[in-house]
């Protein structure tokens, strides 16, 4: 073994009490004098055979001089030797010169420690983070109940040597430094050091031209600065912040490590790395100071002691003591630790106080006051000080609130004086406070000159009649004259004085001075629980002196520690959350770091598309110059690099169009040679690609050379021909490697006669693999296992589940002792529990309805520091809140086992969906193809998302997801919910043709079923909507070939009359509504009903109405159904024929007779339906109502897109025929003042008293629709405004 190459750990467990004389042992009281703590010394069966205090209570305490700072890196107890007296849980408390205790923490917040449970069995306790220390004080908390306190104990440890230097604010270190070319890529500057002043510069390192970073302490936070130039006068720039509390007067580490270009500092176990700024690629140190810098007597400067200062491993402080030429010494500096003792007291809880003698007689008799002392405290509000006035009986009180210090005087009920000062004094930060009364003049003055101060001249004398009461006051029943209002204090005090004198803390300790209950002597134990903060994702954190909150708000997160995700992962998401095309927020990563984008989510087609803007997505005209070779064009988006990549990576398609329109301007001219144009896209700036949009990465061609279809067959692009006729290229670019398109470089274009003119769309994506990614369980023994689970203070899970089993356990991670599970405990009832080290907790949701019902459900858990929460669907989430100082680490180390456990039993049977932990999706699907009794995938979502196809649209299964089939619907949109209107003028007419009778026996149609119905009917459901103020108006007319009809109309007073007419011998017969004002301009909806002679009738929500024919009830030979005007009526009875001759002026909506829906057949798909259009018919969403439909009108049209000036480029109204702009201009101006003239003439010919006001509407446009198959020409620029809400700029 060659013992010089192997890395021999230190070994660092001595015992090292066994061995210490009884003078280094100490302690609050002692039983007797063989109860003394020099017998308190592990297996020893000296004296007693331990320590015992006279009384046992919490107030005592076990001390140990173990005489020089030493490491200690364990702690053993034991009870008093044949004796039932010994500890079950203590504090361990540590220093180095036997005040300012600072009490040991596991886990930053574990205060105590498990002691014995008997008087022999030794207990050790190593401690996570080894100490150094000189003193050790144990603080008994709780003993067995059937003794008292008794207690042996042992420390272990080695050895601890360290170079110490002290500063006293005017003294300083310079160590020049002579580069080490072997150390250029990294520099190591590490060092301990402890003060008492919360700021002062601590370290500064410089390079040339006085280019250097200085450490420096502001308000107890170590601040890393960037110094330009050795005038003061220069403004430093922050580059980070770390740390708290640092003014504690205990030792912290502190380490700033360069590697490349990176820095690393580190304070205590908390580091931050930072970029390097570009100033310091070069930058070597050529001198460290430590101590003052220009002026010796600055408030900025060190005042304080450090230890261990390293350079890359050089011990500079040794180098000082050898008086190296190196190290230049300024001022006074001493090679040890010169500490002053400063004794504070800490108030933690309800019942602390500190009760004070007052003034002495002959003060009491002058009539004066004089208390000081400083404090320091996270909380708002709480009582600092209060005393009773003499003879007059009246009260002061001297309190915090709303972080402002605040002094009223009362005397029977009745506010006599009040006084404020300060602000924000909960900062955590030593104040002071002095209350001074002399001579009539009251006085309270804060932080001295810095602070601020009230005084008033109160007509009677302000003096203590007895005690003061610093905190709180006793319990009522110790018949003090105590009252305490207002909210207990809860921080620090120190340097109390009364009447200038200062008071002995140490005395009171011993109950020799005033008297005092639940207090913490010589100590101060804030804790910054911001430090470093909790909150995630930029929450804002803030405290009290016992808890922490975090403020979620703008944050895109929410829950305690603002980890949980406000936002939806995709656009297919929201869809299934049954929203519509609108602007959303998506969170590509959940919990993750990625912050929430702004997106447009399009749901109008089958696939729900995700787009994303940049600068500039208008045609832009590009201007020959002959300045220029080339044109470079950047393309910036409306997301961050992060968001934008991974956005593109969850998604399964993603494309984005690329055109070119050219006249005399060449591309990539051929794949032999090198191209005129290219552009960037991918990750980052992009790589260099030289194919156009339709085409295959990599072949330096366009789409037409792909397809063999170019205007010169010798070249690969339309623009390559280099003709003076405009052509274009133009595709889409789909291979997600090359997205996004990040810039755009046109090289031929200075070419006199040269134009062109380019267009990059937005970033179209669909698909989310993680949101469809499911296994299906089909027995209790299966399941599938992944890497540990590590979330050791945020964890959070999510998924959905169905299943027909009452009970099973969905997830499982076990460690040593810790936990966590989800399950299925019930057919009701979901369950989380975990153990991080404080016991087991539970946390459960009951439904009402059953879980096994085989449709999703979704489970979303979440444990962090502060609480356990469990949600499922939509029910009130439940909540666990962790113990204030209990563990907090999650340590899990066997495999995470999903849908079972390790121990193979309680298996959950059925399918489990889009399981994600911590924002990470679990490939579920992949890791099933290769598990014996688990399937990937899991089909049946109609069940749980059925519901969302509405207007008897049919849900329809698809491997990932479902989609609504409105065919049968006489509804449109992703969810058949988008109701179809048109705006109808008298002249309007709309017949919709059945099959003719030789038809029957064709089999040819490929038409949509909803689209024929039979010829004979002995029944129909007939449903619309419609407003108007026309009467008599006809609203829907039916006939057959045998003169036989149905008719739907308004009377000339305003009654609805459906008029049957089923036999062709007799006269038709009418049934007449008794709802009235139907004409009123109002919407109306209308349902008939009839199966052979019963007809029901259904007007808005009024009763229905039930009606009886004489007919035979057969509606034999169905030939057509119209809509407004009906040209043919020479075979109608008188008084309809007339009606019919007049057309219908008004709204018309959701149309439907049986399966066929006209109105639409004629709105979506005139030329593939058996429909003829006369007259103008114009969709309009007149028949919504935001009463009476909440999914008015859903936003169909395209994108806006932005507009936008790059480089040279101009956005381009008509890019091809640029010639014939002029021309085309004055054309346009007299058409339109054509059609204005004949719009007005036809307004005023057709205007009447009863004319239906009409609506906003538009031209019927065509929507993409699962149902009805065609390209959609319309201007993909073209923005509607009827819905401005779901306009997306």
């Amino acid at each position: 073994m060659k013992l010089g190459q192997e890395h021999v750990k230190e070994v660092c467990d001595s015992a090292l009490v066994s061995s210490l004389p009884p003078s280094s042992f100490r302690s609050s009281s002692q039983l007797s004098s063989s109860h003394a703590p020099g017998f308190a010394k592990l297996n020893r069966r000296d004296g007693a055979g331990g320590w015992s205090p006279l009384t046992s209570d919490r107030y005592q305490w076990l001390e140990v001089d173990l005489g020089e700072r030493t490491k200690i890196t364990a702690v053993a107890t034991q009870g008093r030797y044949g004796s039932s007296d010994w500890l079950t849980s203590y504090l361990l408390m540590f220093s180095d010169t036997g005040h300012n205790w600072k009490q040991y923490r596991q886990e930053d917040s574990i205060g105590s420690f498990p002691g014995n449970s008997n008087a022999d069995s030794v207990v050790q306790y190593k401690l996570q983070q080894p100490t150094v220390a000189r003193f050790l004080r144990l603080i008994p908390l709780d003993w067995n109940p059937s003794g008292r306190i008794g207690l042996r104990l042992e420390t272990y440890g080695c050895p601890y040597t360290s170079g110490v230097v002290s500063l006293d604010g005017s003294s300083s270190l310079v160590f020049r430094l002579s580069p080490d070319p072997r150390q250029a890529s990294r520099e190591v500057v590490s060092l301990k050091f402890k003060t008492l002043r919360n700021s002062g510069t601590l370290l500064r390192a410089e390079g040339e031209d006085g280019l250097g970073l200085s450490l420096e302490l502001e308000r107890g936070k170590l601040q890393l600065l960037l110094r330009q130039g050795r005038t003061s006068s220069s403004e430093p720039r922050r580059l980070a912040s770390l740390g708290s509390l640092l003014d504690d007067q205990h030792w912290h580490h502190l380490a700033l490590e360069r590697r490349s270009s990176r820095l690393n500092l580190t304070v205590d176990k908390h580091t931050e790395r930072i970029q390097i700024p570009a100033e310091f690629s070069h930058w070597d140190i050529q001198q460290l100071g430590v101590g003052a810098n220009q002026d010796p007597v600055s408030k900025r400067n060190f005042h304080g002691c450090l230890e261990n200062l390293m350079y890359n491993g050089l011990n500079l402080i040794q180098l000082a003591k050898q008086d190296d030429h190196q190290v230049t010494v300024v001022g006074n500096v001493t090679f040890s630790c010169a500490e002053s003792v400063s004794v504070a007291v800490t108030f933690p809880g309800p019942q602390s106080f500190l009760q004070l003698p007052g003034a002495t007689a002959a003060s009491s008799s002058s009539g004066g006051l004089s208390v000081g002392f400083q404090f320091r405290t996270w909380n708002k509000a709480g009582l600092l000080l209060t005393f009773d006035l003499p003879q007059e009986g009246g009260v002061v009180w001297l309190y915090l609130s709303e972080a402002r210090l605040r002094l009223q005087i009362h005397k029977a009920g009745r506010a006599l004086l009040e006084l404020s000062a300060g602000s924000a004094l909960n900062d955590g930060q030593w104040h002071s406070v002095e209350l001074t009364s002399r001579r009539g003049r009251l006085s309270i003055i804060v932080d001295k000159e810095e602070g601020g101060s009230a005084h008033a001249t109160p007509s009677f004398s302000v003096a203590v009649e007895s005690h003061l009461f610093f905190g709180g006051c006793p319990a009522e029943e110790d018949g003090q004259e105590c009252k305490n209002p207002f909210n207990i204090f809860e921080g620090c005090m120190r340097l109390l004085s009364v009447e200038n004198r200062p008071v002995d803390l140490i005395k009171v300790q011993q109950r020799l001075l005033g008297n005092y209950s639940h207090l913490q002597i010589d100590m101060c134990g804030i804790i910054d629980r911001c430090s470093p903060s909790r909150c995630e994702h930029g929450g804002r954190c803030s405290q009290s002196w016992t808890v922490f909150h975090c403020n979620c708000s703008d944050s895109g997160y929410s829950g305690a520690t603002c980890h949980s995700p406000v936002y939806e992962q995709s656009c297919e998401a929201y869809k299934h959350n049954g929203n519509t095309s609108g602007p959303f927020y998506i969170d590509v990563d959940g919990s993750g770091p990625i912050k929430p984008q702004l997106v447009y989510c399009n749901m109008t087609e089958e696939n729900t598309w995700m787009v994303i803007q940049h600068n500039n997505t208008e045609l832009t005209r590009v201007r020959p110059s002959p300045d220029i070779n080339q044109l470079s064009v950047h393309f910036d988006y409306s997301t961050e690099e992060e968001q934008l990549l991974a956005a593109i990576s969850q998604s399964e398609h993603c494309e984005q169009e690329l055109s070119y329109h050219c006249r005399k301007s060449r591309l990539l001219n051929t794949p032999e040679g090198s191209p005129f144009s290219w552009w960037h896209g991918g990750p980052g700036p992009g790589r260099v690609q030289t194919y156009w949009g339709g085409a295959q990465p990599g072949s330096q061609q366009c789409v037409c050379g792909l397809q063999g279809d170019c205007v010169d067959p010798q070249h690969y692009c339309n623009c390559d021909a280099d003709r003076m006729e405009w052509t274009e290229d133009s595709g889409l670019l789909i291979h997600k490697e090359s997205l996004p398109v990040r810039s755009l470089v046109l090289g031929d274009v200075r070419r006199p006669g040269s134009e062109a003119a380019y267009r990059v769309g937005p970033l179209s994506c669909h698909g989310d693999k993680n949101f469809w990614n499911a296994a299906f369980f089909d027995k209790e023994t299966s399941y599938l296992h992944f890497p540990t689970f590590h979330g050791e203070l945020s964890a959070d899970i999510s998924f959905l589940f169905k299943t027909t089993a009452s009970s099973g356990v969905f997830l499982e991670n076990l460690g040593i002792k810790d936990f966590i599970r989800i399950e299925l405990s019930s057919s009701t009832r979901v369950v989380f529990s975990f153990d991080v080290g404080n016991g087991p907790l539970e946390v459960h949701v009951e439904s009402i309805a059953p879980l096994n019902d085989n449709r999703w459900h979704r489970v979303r858990a979440e444990r962090n520091v502060k609480e356990a929460s469990l949600r499922l669907d939509g029910l009130p989430v439940a909540t666990q809140e962790a113990p204030t100082d209990g563990h907090l680490h999650l340590q899990l180390n066997s495999q995470l086992f999903i849908g079972g456990t390790a121990s193979r039993q309680k298996g959950f049977r059925g399918c489990i969906r889009s399981l994600q932990l911590n924002g990470i999706t679990l490939d579920l699907e992949e890791r099933a193809e290769i598990t014996p009794g688990v399937r990937p995938g899991c089909p049946g979502h109609c069940s749980s998302y059925g519901s969302l196809c509405r207007n008897q649209g049919r849900c329809v299964e698809r491997a990932s997801g479902f989609h609504c089939d409105c065919g049968l619907s006489a509804y449109t949109g992703v969810f058949c919910h988008t109701e179809l209107s048109a705006s109808f003028q008298s002249g309007t007419s709309v017949r919709y043709t059945f099959k003719e009778p030789y038809e029957l026996s064709r089999n040819s149609s490929a038409l949509p079923s909803s689209i024929y119905s039979d010829l004979t009917q002995r029944g129909e459901n007939v449903s619309l909507s419609f407003r108007t103020n026309q009467s008599p108006a006809l609203l829907l007319y039916v006939r057959s070939y045998h003169t036989e009809y149905l008719a739907l109309l308004i009377d000339k007073h305003d009654n609805l009359e459906v008029r049957y007419k089923l036999d062709s011998s007799r006269d038709a017969e009418v049934l007449k509504s008794k709802v009235e004002s139907l004409a009123d301009g109002e919407l109306h909806t209308v349902t008939i009903r009839r199966l052979t002679d019963s007809v029901s009738l259904q007007i808005d929500q009024n009763p229905g109405e039930d009606f009886n024919l004489t007919s035979d009830g057969e509606f034999n030979g169905i030939k057509s159904l119209v809509l407004g005007r009906v040209h043919d009526s020479a075979d109608l009875d008188p008084d309809l024929s007339r009606l019919a001759s007049l057309g219908f002026t008004g709204c018309l909506s959701v149309v439907r007779f049986n399966s066929i829906s006209p109105l639409k057949a004629a709105l979506l798909h005139p030329d593939t339906s058996p429909v003829v259009i006369s007259g103008p018919l114009l969709q309009s969403t007149c028949g919504s109502s935001a009463a009476a439909n909440p999914y008015a009108a859903e936003n169909t049209h395209h994108l806006s897109d932005q507009s936008g000036v790059v480089a040279s480029g101009q956005p381009l109204v008509n890019a091809i025929k640029t010639d014939s702009a002029l021309i085309g201009g004055v054309i346009a101006v007299v058409i339109f003042v054509v059609v204005a003239v004949l719009a007005i003439t036809a307004r005023f010919l057709y205007r009447r008293k009863e004319t239906y006001r009409n609506q906003e509407v538009k031209g019927v446009k065509r929507e993409d629709s699962q149902d009805f198959h065609f390209n959609n020409q319309t201007d993909p620029q073209s923005v509607s405004s009827e819905n401005p809400k779901e306009c997306f700029i």
